[in-house]
C-alpha cells in the first residue's frame, strides 16, 4: 500500500486593513484609567476593535467567532459591552480583559438593536426576525420574546422609572410594551413609512421619531396612572384616524386611539425639519439627552440641543414681553384697549438647531458624548472605512466643530483589487482605487502608503526595492519603497491594464490590457536627470496583437510558454520565443502549476474550475468550485495544489492531481476579489469587498478529508436548524410573549443527554429493585450489582448553559417528564441544587400544564413536590436572612470601631489620606 498524500491545514491568522465595518454602529467606550471620549468601539467584520483616537492605535480586540458584528452597546457602568452578530447571537465582553463570559442565542437572524436598562441588569435586543427579546444578564437567561412587529426592529428603549419598553420597526409602527404582563398595550400608527430611529427626551416625557422623510416627529408622553393617582379625571377621546387635524389634514394625532389608555397616552407635539431630504439613517442623543444628532445618507450631521425647563421658561418670559410690547404699540395706534397677549409654547422653543458637521465622506453611524465644561464629542463612522471625531462647545452662541482625529492609516478607502508578496515573505502589497500600501506581514503595520491611480494588478520588482502597478487607465506606475515616491508612469495600454506577470528569468514583465494586446517589457537602469543616480525603468520590447480584450497573462515556470485569457472565454497558449499558438481552451482566469509546468488550471464566471494537461491539451477534469463566479486562481509554489477565490465569499484549496476539494477557508463577509500566496507557500493573503485583508497561515496539522466533509455536513445541519420554526408548545396558542431561546445543536444534544440520563436512571433503579428482591429471597446481603460504565466514567454530569436550559427542556418529549418530576422530588428532599431544580420544575409545569393536570398518576407527585418545595425554599430563605442579618451586624460593629461608613466614606477617606501623604512628601522634599 502506497503512502497517503498528506495535506496541511491553513487557518485564519489575522484580519487587517479594516478600520470600521459598515454593518455595525460606532460607540464611545471608557477603558480603565482612560479619559472620556478617547476610545471608540467599532466592528471589524467578526471582531470588535477598540481604537485610541488620540494615538490612532488599536488598544483592544474583542475576538469574534465566525459571524459579522451588527450592533454594539456599552453597559451603563462602562465595564462591559454587548455585541450582536449576524446569526442572532449576543455576547457580552469585559472591557477590562477583552473576555466574553456571557452569551445569548435567541434570534434567527441578524441583531439590529441592543440596549441596556438603567441598572445594567437587563438587555433588550431586536432583530431582522421581527422579534424583541429581553434578557436577564445576572442569571444569564432569556426572560421573554415579544412578538408583534412585522418587519425589522430599528430601536428598542427601556423606560427608566417604569417597567415599560418602547420599540420601533420598519413596519411603520411604534409599540409600547408592559413588561410586567409581557403584552403590547399601545401601538402608534401615525407614521406613513418606516420608523428608522427613536430617542426619549425631557426625562422620558417626550418621544422623538425619525422616518423616511425630512421630518422628526415629537410626541408628548403622559402617564395616566400618575394622573389618576393625583385625582385628575381621566379623559378619553373618541377621535379616529379619519378625523382631520388642525394643521391641514395631518392624521398623525390619531395614533392615540388604543383601547389600553390606562398606562400612558401619546400626543403629537410638533415636528423638527431636517435639512436632508432622504430618510434618517441614524438618530441618537448623548447620555443626558440634551443633544440630538441625526443624519441621512449624505456627509452632513445635524445637531440639535434640547433646552432645560428653566431655559424654556426664560425664553417664554422674553417672548411674552415682546408680545406685550407689540400689543401696547398696536393699542396706542388704534386707541382701543387690546386683550392680554397669549404666548403658546412650541416645539421650536424647546429644541434648537445647534450646528451642522460636514464630514469628509458619507456618514454611516454616529455617537455623541457630553463631557465636562459643556464640551460635546462626536464620533463618526464613514462609509469609506474611516473614523472621524469632532468636538464643540455647546455653550457657545455659534458653536463650531473642530476635527480632533481621523483614522485612515490602517486601511484602504476603497476595495483592494490586487495583492502581492515580497520575495522574502516579509512584506505584503495591497492596492486600491487611490492608494497602495505595503504591510509588515508579522506585525501587520503599514510600512508605506503611496497615492496611486486605480490599481488592478501589481508585483514586487526582484530585490523588493520597487513595486509596479497596472492601472485602470492603462498605465504602469513604478514606486520606490525606500522613499515612497513615484519613479515613473508609463503609458502601456489604451484602456484598462488587467494583468501583469513577472518573467521567470526576472529580467522583465508581460502585460495584458483591454486594447487587445499583450506587451513585453524589460527592466533597465537609467540615470535620473534630477539626482544623477541610476533608477529603474521598463522598456517595451515586443507586442502580441489579439482579437479580444486580454484579461490575464501568465508565464510558465520554465519560461517556455505564455498563457493568455481573453474576453471571449478562451485561453490561448503561445511559445514565448516565437509567439505561435500551441493550444486553445475556453475559460477566463488561469494559473500554471509551479512545479513542472505540465498543468494549467482555469476558472470562470460559470463557477467551474478546469484542469488541463499541457502535453496533449486535453481537459483532465472540470469541477464545480464555487456558488458564484470564480474571481481568482493561483497554484501553491512547487506543488500541484491551488487556491480559488469566488464571489460566494469563500476561498477553497484543491488538489490538481486527485481532483479533490481539500479545504474551505471561510471568513470573508463579501465577495473575495483576489488572493496572493507567499513564495514558500506558508501564507495566503486575500482581499474582499468587506474592506478587510485576511492572512491565512499553514500549520503542521494534517487534514483528514473525511473529517472535513463531516464538519461541513454538521455546519449545514446547524444552519438549517437555526432557520427552522420554533418548537410548538402543546396546549398553547402563539401569543405576544414566547420563550427567549432557540433550538440549536447544543440544545438538541442537551435534551438527548437528559433522555439518556433518565433511561440510565430507570435501568439502575430496576437493577437495585432486583438486587433488593434477591437479598430478601436469599435471606442474606448479596454483593451489589456493578454500576453502568457511564456512571463510572462520569462522576457528575454537567448541565447545559442557563440560557439553553429552557430550550433543552422544551425539546424533551413528554413521556420523560413524569420520571423527571419524581427525580426532582428526591433532589429537593436531599437539598441538591434547589434553585436550579425549582427553575426546571416551574418551566415544565408551565409548558406541560394541560397534560400534567389531566394525569391522575402525577397529582400525588405534584402535591408532594409542592409541600417539599415550599418547605425547602423556606429553609433556604431563612438561611439567607440569618446570614444577611449577621453580615449587617458585623458591618455595624466594624463601623463603630473604625468610625468609617462601609462603601460610602471608606474610599473618600483613603483618597484624603493619600493626598495628605503626598503633600507631606512634597514638603519634606522642598525643605531638603
Amino acid at each position: 500500500m502506497g503512502l497517503t498524500k498528506q495535506y496541511l491545514r491553513y487557518v485564519a491568522s489575522a484580519v487587517f486593513g479594516v478600520i470600521g465595518s459598515q454593518k455595525a454602529n460606532i460607540a464611545f467606550v471608557t477603558l480603565r484609567g482612560g479619559e472620556k471620549g478617547r476610545y471608540v468601539a467599532v466592528a471589524a467584520c467578526e471582531h470588535v476593535f477598540i481604537w485610541d483616537v488620540r494615538k490612532a492605535e488599536k488598544v483592544l480586540i474583542l475576538q469574534g467567532n465566525k459571524h459579522e458584528v451588527t450592533f454594539l452597546c456599552p453597559s451603563p457602568d462602562g465595564i462591559h459591552i454587548a455585541v450582536g452578530y449576524e446569526d442572532g447571537a449576543v455576547r457580552i465582553f469585559s472591557l477590562l480583559n477583552g473576555e466574553s463570559n456571557v452569551s445569548f442565542s435567541g434570534h434567527k437572524s441578524a441583531v439590529t438593536v441592543i440596549h441596556y436598562d438603567t441598572l445594567g441588569a437587563r438587555l433588550v435586543t431586536g432583530s431582522k426576525d421581527t422579534d424583541v427579546i429581553v434578557w436577564d444578564i445576572i442569571n444569564e437567561c432569556g426572560l421573554y420574546r415579544l412578538k408583534g412587529h412585522k418587519d425589522v426592529i430599528t430601536q428598542a428603549l427601556f423606560l427608566t422609572d417604569k417597567n415599560l419598553l418602547v420599540t420601533s420597526s420598519k413596519d411603520s409602527f411604534v409599540k409600547w410594551w408592559d413588561l410586567d404582563t409581557q403584552h403590547c398595550f399601545k401601538t402608534m400608527v401615525g407614521h406613513r413609512s418606516e420608523v428608522w430611529g427613536m430617542v426619549l427626551l425631557n426625562e422620558e416625557s417626550r418621544l422623538l421619531t425619525g422616518s423616511a422623510d425630512s421630518e422628526l416627529r415629537a410626541w408628548d408622553i403622559s402617564y395616566l396612572q400618575e394622573e389618576k393617582a393625583e385625582g385628575e379625571p381621566k379623559q378619553k377621546k373618541g377621535k379616529t384616524l379619519l378625523d382631520d387635524d388642525d394643521d391641514g389634514g395631518d392624521h398623525e394625532e390619531g395614533l392615540d386611539e388604543s383601547p389600553e389608555d390606562r398606562i400612558l397616552s401619546c400626543k403629537k407635539a410638533g415636528s423638527l425639519l431636517r435639512e436632508a431630504r432622504d430618510r434618517v439613517v441614524s438618530l441618537t442623543t448623548d447620555a443626558r439627552a440634551r443633544v440630538i444628532a441625526c443624519h441621512g445618507s449624505d456627509s452632513v450631521l445635524e445637531l440639535f440641543t434640547v433646552l432645560s425647563e428653566q431655559e424654556v421658561q426664560r425664553k417664554m418670559v422674553k417672548k411674552l414681553k415682546k408680545a406685550k410690547k407689540k400689543a401696547a404699540k398696536a393699542q396706542d395706534g388704534a386707541g382701543e384697549e387690546a386683550a392680554e397677549p397669549v404666548v403658546e409654547k412650541q416645539l421650536k422653543d424647546e429644541i434648537l438647531r445647534l450646528t451642522n458637521i460636514k464630514a469628509s465622506a458619507k456618514i454611516r453611524w454616529v455617537d455623541c458624548l457630553s463631557c465636562a465644561g459643556g464640551e460635546l464629542k462626536v464620533a463618526l463612522l464613514l462609509q469609506n472605512n474611516t473614523v472621524e471625531t469632532y468636538s464643540l462647545k455647546t455653550s457657545d452662541k455659534t458653536p463650531a466643530a473642530n476635527k480632533t482625529a481621523r483614522l485612515t492609516l490602517g486601511g484602504h478607502r476603497t476595495d483592494a483589487r490586487t495583492l502581492a508578496f515580497s520575495s522574502d515573505n516579509l512584506a505584503i502589497l495591497s492596492a486600491s482605487g487611490d492608494t497602495v500600501k505595503v504591510w509588515n506581514r508579522s506585525t501587520l503595520q503599514v510600512i508605506r502608503t503611496m497615492a496611486c491611480e486605480y490599481a488592478l494588478c501589481s508585483l514586487f520588482v526582484p530585490g523588493d526595492r520597487q513595486i509596479i502597478l497596472g492601472t485602470k487607465s492603462g498605465k504602469l506606475q513604478l514606486f520606490e519603497l525606500a522613499s515612497g515616491s513615484l519613479l515613473e508612469t508609463v503609458d502601456a495600454h489604451v484602456g484598462a491594464l488587467w494583468s501583469l506577470c513577472l518573467a521567470p528569468d526576472q529580467r522583465g514583465i508581460v502585460t495584458g490590457g483591454a486594447d487587445k494586446t499583450v506587451k513585453f517589457w524589460e527592466f533597465e537602469l537609467i540615470k535620473a536627470e534630477e539626482t544623477g543616480q541610476k533608477r529603474l525603468t521598463v522598456k517595451h520590447s515586443r507586442t502580441l496583437q489579439l482579437d479580444e480584450d486580454v484579461l490575464c497573462v501568465k508565464f510558465s515556470p520554465d519560461h517556455r510558454l505564455l498563457a493568455v485569457s481573453l474576453l471571449d472565454c478562451t485561453v490561448k497558449i503561445f511559445y514565448t520565443d516565437t509567439l505561435k499558438v500551441v493550444l486553445h481552451h475556453r475559460s477566463l482566469n488561469l494559473s500554471f502549476s509551479n512545479q513542472d509546468s505540465t498543468l494549467i488550471a482555469t476558472g470562470s464566471a460559470d463557477r467551474n474550475v478546469k484542469i488541463w494537461g499541457l502535453d496533449f491539451g486535453d481537459c483532465h477534469r472540470s469541477m464545480f468550485a464555487h456558488d458564484d463566479s470564480v474571481m481568482f486562481l493561483q497554484f501553491v509554489p512547487k506543488t500541484h495544489l491551488f487556491f480559488t477565490a469566488g464571489k460566494d465569499k469563500k476561498i477553497k484549496q484543491w488538489d490538481a492531481d486527485k481532483f479533490e476539494h481539500i479545504q474551505t477557508l471561510e471568513g470573508h463577509h463579501r465577495e473575495v476579489w483576489c488572493l496572493a500566496i507567499s513564495p514558500n507557500g506558508d501564507h495566503v493573503v486575500s482581499s474582499s469587498h468587506d474592506k478587510s485583508l485576511r492572512l491565512w497561515e499553514r500549520t503542521r496539522e494534517p487534514i483528514i478529508l473525511e473529517e472535513e466533509r463531516e464538519m461541513e455536513r454538521e455546519a449545514e445541519f446547524e444552519e438549517s436548524m437555526a432557520k427552522g420554526d420554533e418548537p410548538v408548545v402543546p396546549g398553547e396558542t402563539p401569543g405576544e410573549a414566547a420563550p427567549a431561546g432557540k433550538k440549536t445543536i447544543e440544545t438538541v444534544k442537551a435534551a438527548e443527554r437528559i433522555m439518556e440520563a433518565l433511561e440510565l436512571y430507570r435501568e439502575e433503579a430496576r437493577k437495585m429493585e432486583e438486587h433488593k428482591y434477591a437479598c430478601e429471597n436469599a435471606g442474606k446481603q448479596l454483593p451489589p450489582p456493578k454500576p453502568n460504565p457511564i456512571l463510572v466514567a462520569f462522576g457528575n454530569i454537567s448541565v447545559s448553559r442557563k440560557a439553553e436550559l429552557e430550550v433543552s427542556l422544551l425539546v424533551l418529549p413528554f413521556p420523560y417528564v413524569p420520571e423527571l418530576l419524581t427525580l426532582f422530588n428526591s433532589y429537593i428532599q436531599q437539598g441538591l441544587e434547589v434553585e436550579l431544580v425549582c427553575r426546571c420544575l416551574f418551566f415544565l409545569l408551565r409548558i406541560h400544564f394541560g397534560q400534567i393536570s389531566s394525569n391522575q398518576m402525577l397529582l400525588s407527585v405534584i402535591d408532594e413536590l409542592r409541600t417539599n418545595t415550599i418547605a425547602k425554599v423556606g429553609d433556604i430563605r431563612d438561611v439567607l436572612g440569618f446570614n444577611s442579618a449577621g453580615l449587617q451586624f458585623l458591618q455595624r460593629e466594624i463601623e463603630s470601631k473604625e468610625n468609617v461608613m462601609f462603601f460610602a466614606e471608606a474610599t473618600g477617606q483613603l483618597e484624603q489620606k493619600k493626598k495628605k501623604r503626598r503633600k507631606r512628601e512634597r514638603a519634606i522634599l522642598t525643605i531638603a
